[in-house]
C-alpha cells in the first residue's frame, strides 16, 4: 500500500501525467498512505517552486448587483444577502489598496469587480489608469478580475501593464450547470484564452465544496491543466445566507488538504494558491496547506468576507518554516 504513493510521485517528477484513477487515489487516501502523498506533493512543490511561497491580496473594487446567478455568490442580484453594494472605486482608492497590499508582503494585487464584465468604457479606463500608476510607483504586480473579456479589453489591460488576469472557472464543466445558468461555460474558457493570447498570465481556479463529486474536482484540475493556466487559486465554499448553497455542508479539513495535493500532482509546475474559505474549512490545519503542495495563499480580506489577521498569517508562515518570495 505504501509503495503506490511513491510510484505516483516519481511518475509526476519524471514528467508523466496522472491518470484519473491515480488522482482519485489521492482524494481517497487515508492515514499513512495520505502522509506519503503529502510528502510527494512537497517534493513536487520544492522541485518547481523551491521552498518559497508567494502572497496575493485583492480589493473589492465594485460590489453587488451582479446579473449572474452563481449559486454561491453573495453579490448576485438574484438573491437576498447582506453583501455591500457600491460602484467602482476611484483610481486613488484602488492605488491605496495596492500600496497596502505591498506593505503586507503581497507580490500580486487583484482589482476585482462584480458583474458579468466591465460595464462601461469609463470603468475600464479607471482600472487601466490604476494599473498604470501601480506599475509606475510600486513593485507589487497588478492583476485584474473584471469578469468576461473581449479581445479589445484584454489587449488594453495587457498594454496598460496588467501582469495577470484572474478568471475562475468555479467548478468542473460537467457540474457548472448546477451552479450557474446565466452564461455558458465556454465563455469562461474563452476569457482565459483571450487573456493568454493578449500576453497576460492567467490565474484561474475554482471553489471546492459546491456539491461536486470527487471525480468533478479532478475534472476541474484537468481542465485548468489543458488550458495551461499559470496560477490556480483554490477556494473552499463559505456558505452565504440567502444563496441557494446557504445550507451546503462544508468539506472536512483533510478533504481540503487532499484536494490541494491532488491539484499539485496534476499541475506540478503551476502555482497553487489557497484563498477564500481556508479559515472556516481548514481551521487548525491551515498551516498544512504547504505540506499538501500549495506554494501561495491570499492574505487580507476577501470580496465580502473578512480574512484572517495578517500577523497571524505571518506567524503561521514562520511556524511552517517556509520563506516568502521577496518583491
Amino acid at each position: 500500500m505504501l509503495k503506490r504513493p511513491l510510484d505516483i510521485t516519481e511518475k509526476v517528477l519524471s514528467g508523466e501525467r496522472l491518470t484519473k484513477d491515480e488522482a482519485l487515489t489521492i482524494l481517497k487516501a487515508e492515514n499513512a498512505e495520505l502522509s506519503y502523498f503529502f510528502a510527494g506533493a512537497q517534493r513536487i512543490r520544492e522541485k518547481f517552486h523551491a521552498a518559497k511561497v508567494s502572497l496575493c491580496a485583492i480589493i473589492n473594487a465594485k460590489s453587488g448587483i451582479c446579473p449572474e446567478n452563481c449559486a454561491f455568490c453573495a453579490q448576485s442580484s438574484h438573491y437576498q444577502t447582506d453583501a455591500p453594494v457600491f460602484p467602482l472605486k476611484t483610481v486613488e482608492e484602488i492605488f491605496s489598496g495596492a500600496r497596502s497590499a505591498q506593505q503586507a508582503g503581497a507580490h500580486c494585487y487583484g482589482i476585482v469587480t462584480s458583474g458579468t464584465s466591465i460595464s462601461t468604457e469609463d470603468e475600464l479606463n479607471t482600472v487601466l489608469q490604476a494599473i498604470r500608476q501601480i506599475r509606475r510607483e510600486l513593485s507589487v504586480e497588478p492583476s485584474a478580475s473584471l469578469g468576461l473579456l473581449d479581445d479589445a479589453s484584454a489587449q488594453a489591460l495587457a498594454a496598460a501593464g496588467c501582469v495577470t488576469y484572474h478568471h475562475n472557472l468555479e467548478t468542473a464543466p460537467s457540474f457548472f450547470p448546477n451552479i450557474c445558468s446565466t452564461h455558458p461555460y465556454e465563455l469562461d474558457l474563452n476569457t482565459v484564452r483571450l487573456a493568454k493570447a493578449a500576453g497576460m498570465r492567467v490565474c484561474s481556479g475554482g471553489i471546492l465544496g459546491l456539491g461536486e463529486s470527487l471525480e468533478q474536482r479532478i475534472e476541474l484540475a484537468e481542465t485548468l491543466r489543458d488550458l495551461e493556466v499559470d496560477s490556480v487559486p483554490l477556494n473552499f465554499l463559505t456558505p452565504v445566507e440567502g444563496t441557494p448553497l446557504e445550507n451546503c455542508p462544508p468539506i472536512s479539513p483533510m478533504d481540503c488538504l487532499r484536494a490541494i495535493a491532488m491539484f499539485r500532482f496534476i499541475l506540478p509546475d503551476r502555482s497553487i494558491r489557497v484563498c477564500g474559505g481556508r479559515e472556516q474549512n481548514l481551521r487548525d490545519l491551515q498551516s498544512m496547506i504547504f505540506m499538501a503542495g500549495a506554494n501561495g495563499m491570499m492574505v487580507g480580506n476577501y470580496l465580502t468576507v473578512h480574512g484572517r489577521n495578517l500577523e497571524e498569517d505571518r506567524q503561521m508562515i514562520i511556524d511552517a518554516e517556509v520563506a516568502v518570495h521577496e518583491l
